[in-house]
Protein backbone atom coordinates (compact mmCIF):
# COMPACT_ATOMS: atom_id res chain seq x y z
CA UNK A 1 0.00 0.00 0.00
CA UNK A 2 1.25 3.60 -1.27
CA UNK A 3 1.14 6.44 1.49
CA UNK A 4 -0.88 9.28 0.93
CA UNK A 5 -0.44 12.13 -1.72
CA UNK A 6 3.12 13.44 -0.90
CA UNK A 7 2.86 17.70 -1.95
CA UNK A 8 3.61 20.73 0.11
CA UNK A 9 6.56 22.04 1.90
CA UNK A 10 9.09 19.83 3.20
CA UNK A 11 11.86 21.13 5.61
CA UNK A 12 14.61 19.85 6.21
CA UNK A 13 16.72 20.25 9.89
CA UNK A 14 19.80 22.23 9.10
CA UNK A 15 23.07 21.05 11.10
CA UNK A 16 23.43 22.56 14.48
CA UNK A 17 25.05 22.30 18.26
CA UNK A 18 21.83 23.80 19.83
CA UNK A 19 19.10 21.12 19.48
CA UNK A 20 16.88 22.56 22.10
CA UNK A 21 16.72 25.10 20.35
CA UNK A 22 15.72 23.37 16.97
CA UNK A 23 13.35 21.73 19.06
CA UNK A 24 11.52 24.72 20.15
CA UNK A 25 11.43 26.40 17.11
CA UNK A 26 10.04 22.98 15.37
CA UNK A 27 7.86 23.04 18.03
CA UNK A 28 6.05 26.59 16.46
CA UNK A 29 6.75 25.98 12.61
CA UNK A 30 5.35 22.42 12.33
CA UNK A 31 1.86 23.14 13.05
CA UNK A 32 1.88 25.97 10.32
CA UNK A 33 1.60 24.37 6.89
CA UNK A 34 4.54 21.58 6.85
CA UNK A 35 3.93 18.27 5.25
CA UNK A 36 6.92 16.50 6.17
CA UNK A 37 9.89 17.32 8.44
CA UNK A 38 13.29 15.65 7.23
CA UNK A 39 16.35 14.88 10.31
CA UNK A 40 19.08 15.21 8.15
CA UNK A 41 22.21 15.45 10.54
CA UNK A 42 25.96 14.56 8.80
CA UNK A 43 27.64 15.30 11.82
CA UNK A 44 26.44 14.30 15.15
CA UNK A 45 27.68 10.59 16.77
CA UNK A 46 25.40 7.56 16.37
CA UNK A 47 24.21 8.50 19.99
CA UNK A 48 23.15 11.65 19.58
CA UNK A 49 21.94 11.12 16.25
CA UNK A 50 19.56 8.33 17.84
CA UNK A 51 18.48 10.88 20.80
CA UNK A 52 18.16 13.52 18.28
CA UNK A 53 15.48 11.07 15.84
CA UNK A 54 13.70 9.81 18.85
CA UNK A 55 12.79 13.91 20.21
CA UNK A 56 11.69 14.73 16.53
CA UNK A 57 9.55 11.81 16.32
CA UNK A 58 7.96 12.12 19.63
CA UNK A 59 7.17 16.10 18.41
CA UNK A 60 6.03 15.00 15.05
CA UNK A 61 3.70 12.67 16.30
CA UNK A 62 2.24 15.13 18.39
CA UNK A 63 1.88 18.06 15.21
CA UNK A 64 0.62 14.57 12.89
CA UNK A 65 3.43 15.90 10.28
CA UNK A 66 5.06 12.42 8.89
CA UNK A 67 9.31 12.33 9.75
CA UNK A 68 11.75 11.29 7.53
CA UNK A 69 15.16 10.19 8.52
CA UNK A 70 17.99 11.10 6.12
CA UNK A 71 20.57 8.16 5.08
CA UNK A 72 19.32 5.53 7.58
CA UNK A 73 16.76 3.04 7.19
CA UNK A 74 18.18 1.40 10.28
CA UNK A 75 17.45 4.61 12.43
CA UNK A 76 14.31 5.32 10.42
CA UNK A 77 13.09 1.83 11.88
CA UNK A 78 14.25 2.43 15.88
CA UNK A 79 12.92 5.71 16.43
CA UNK A 80 9.60 4.61 14.41
CA UNK A 81 10.00 7.13 12.09
CA UNK A 82 7.30 7.75 9.07
CA UNK A 83 10.20 6.72 5.83
CA UNK A 84 13.46 7.13 4.99
CA UNK A 85 15.28 9.17 2.37
CA UNK A 86 18.37 7.85 0.39
CA UNK A 87 21.35 9.17 -1.44
CA UNK A 88 24.11 7.39 -3.76
CA UNK A 89 25.76 5.95 -1.17
CA UNK A 90 22.60 4.74 1.06
CA UNK A 91 20.59 1.45 0.88
CA UNK A 92 18.86 0.75 -2.03
CA UNK A 93 15.04 1.53 -1.74
CA UNK A 94 14.34 -1.94 -1.95
CA UNK A 95 16.44 -3.00 1.16
CA UNK A 96 14.16 -0.30 2.96
CA UNK A 97 10.73 -0.91 1.85
CA UNK A 98 11.80 -4.74 3.36
CA UNK A 99 13.12 -3.29 6.33
CA UNK A 100 10.56 -0.51 6.80
CA UNK A 101 7.64 -2.16 5.34
CA UNK A 102 4.71 -0.89 2.75
CA UNK A 103 3.54 2.03 4.37
CA UNK A 104 6.74 3.60 4.47
CA UNK A 105 7.53 6.81 2.89
CA UNK A 106 10.69 6.09 0.88
CA UNK A 107 12.46 9.02 -0.88
CA UNK A 108 15.49 9.17 -3.25
CA UNK A 109 17.70 11.80 -4.23
CA UNK A 110 18.15 11.31 -8.06
CA UNK A 111 20.62 14.72 -8.22
CA UNK A 112 20.49 15.83 -11.81
CA UNK A 113 19.86 12.40 -13.74
CA UNK A 114 16.74 10.76 -14.97
CA UNK A 115 17.64 7.21 -15.09
CA UNK A 116 18.56 7.14 -11.72
CA UNK A 117 15.17 8.42 -11.40
CA UNK A 118 14.08 5.49 -13.25
CA UNK A 119 15.75 3.13 -11.17
CA UNK A 120 14.66 4.40 -7.87
CA UNK A 121 10.89 4.39 -9.60
CA UNK A 122 11.41 0.67 -10.21
CA UNK A 123 12.74 -0.29 -7.34
CA UNK A 124 9.96 1.25 -5.55
CA UNK A 125 10.78 4.51 -4.23
CA UNK A 126 7.45 7.02 -3.16
CA UNK A 127 9.16 10.04 -4.41
CA UNK A 128 11.91 11.04 -6.59
CA UNK A 129 13.79 14.49 -5.40
CA UNK A 130 15.75 16.41 -7.99
CA UNK A 131 18.16 19.13 -7.65
CA UNK A 132 20.09 21.56 -6.92
CA UNK A 133 17.68 23.43 -8.70
CA UNK A 134 19.27 26.16 -7.58
CA UNK A 135 22.46 27.46 -6.30
CA UNK A 136 22.35 26.52 -2.76
CA UNK A 137 23.95 27.39 0.49
CA UNK A 138 23.88 24.29 2.45
CA UNK A 139 25.97 22.11 -0.70
CA UNK A 140 27.20 24.48 -2.92
CA UNK A 141 28.96 21.98 -4.90
CA UNK A 142 26.18 20.51 -5.64
CA UNK A 143 25.07 18.87 -9.18
CA UNK A 144 22.69 21.77 -10.77
CA UNK A 145 19.90 20.04 -12.19
CA UNK A 146 17.67 23.15 -12.81
CA UNK A 147 14.01 24.13 -13.93
CA UNK A 148 14.24 22.55 -17.45
CA UNK A 149 15.39 19.22 -15.90
CA UNK A 150 12.76 19.28 -13.36
CA UNK A 151 9.98 19.68 -16.39
CA UNK A 152 11.54 16.85 -18.30
CA UNK A 153 11.35 14.56 -14.49
CA UNK A 154 7.55 15.93 -14.79
CA UNK A 155 6.97 14.34 -17.78
CA UNK A 156 8.83 11.33 -17.41
CA UNK A 157 7.45 10.00 -14.09
CA UNK A 158 4.33 9.57 -12.46
CA UNK A 159 5.56 9.34 -9.32
CA UNK A 160 5.03 12.96 -6.84
CA UNK A 161 9.01 14.99 -7.26
CA UNK A 162 11.07 16.66 -4.99
CA UNK A 163 12.91 19.55 -5.65
CA UNK A 164 15.45 20.69 -3.49
CA UNK A 165 18.56 23.25 -3.64
CA UNK A 166 18.30 27.09 -3.43
CA UNK A 167 14.36 27.59 -3.31
CA UNK A 168 12.92 30.49 -1.65
CA UNK A 169 10.11 32.56 -1.44
CA UNK A 170 10.62 34.26 -4.61
CA UNK A 171 11.34 30.93 -6.73
CA UNK A 172 8.84 28.60 -4.86
CA UNK A 173 5.74 29.12 -7.20
CA UNK A 174 8.13 28.77 -10.46
CA UNK A 175 9.56 25.36 -9.00
CA UNK A 176 5.72 24.44 -8.29
CA UNK A 177 4.83 24.92 -11.73
CA UNK A 178 7.54 23.26 -13.37
CA UNK A 179 7.28 20.03 -11.86
CA UNK A 180 7.61 19.97 -8.36
CA UNK A 181 5.07 18.04 -5.58
CA UNK A 182 7.09 18.58 -2.35
CA UNK A 183 9.61 21.43 -2.46
CA UNK A 184 12.31 20.68 0.43
CA UNK A 185 14.02 23.60 2.49
CA UNK A 186 16.82 24.18 4.77
CA UNK A 187 18.45 27.95 4.57
CA UNK A 188 15.74 29.70 3.07
CA UNK A 189 13.25 28.58 6.80
CA UNK A 190 16.15 28.69 9.18
CA UNK A 191 18.95 31.09 8.31
CA UNK A 192 15.81 33.76 7.67
CA UNK A 193 15.46 36.67 10.05
CA UNK A 194 11.77 35.63 10.87
CA UNK A 195 11.40 31.36 10.02
CA UNK A 196 8.07 31.73 10.73
CA UNK A 197 7.30 34.86 8.01
CA UNK A 198 9.44 32.74 5.40
CA UNK A 199 7.56 29.44 5.67
CA UNK A 200 4.40 32.09 5.65
CA UNK A 201 5.59 33.36 2.17
CA UNK A 202 7.08 29.73 1.11
CA UNK A 203 3.53 28.23 1.71
CA UNK A 204 1.50 30.95 -0.32
CA UNK A 205 4.12 30.65 -3.00
CA UNK A 206 3.16 27.23 -3.73
CA UNK A 207 -0.35 27.79 -2.74
CA UNK A 208 -0.65 30.69 -5.90
CA UNK A 209 1.45 28.08 -8.63
CA UNK A 210 -0.37 26.02 -11.13
CA UNK A 211 -0.73 22.93 -10.04
CA UNK A 212 2.05 20.53 -12.04
CA UNK A 213 0.25 17.83 -14.30
CA UNK A 214 1.71 14.21 -13.64
CA UNK A 215 3.18 12.00 -16.64
CA UNK A 216 0.48 10.25 -18.42
CA UNK A 217 0.92 6.30 -18.69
Amino acid sequence: MRPPALAGLYLLTPETADFPALLARLEDLLPRGVALLQYRDKRSAPEERRRRAASLAALCSRHGVPLIVNDDPGLAAEVGAAGVHLGRDDPDPAAARALLGPRAIIGVSCYDDLERGRRAASAGADYLAFGSIFPSATKPGAARAGIGLLEAARRAFALPLCAIGGITPANAAAVRAAGADLLAVISSVFAAASPERALAELLAAIAGAAEPQPASR
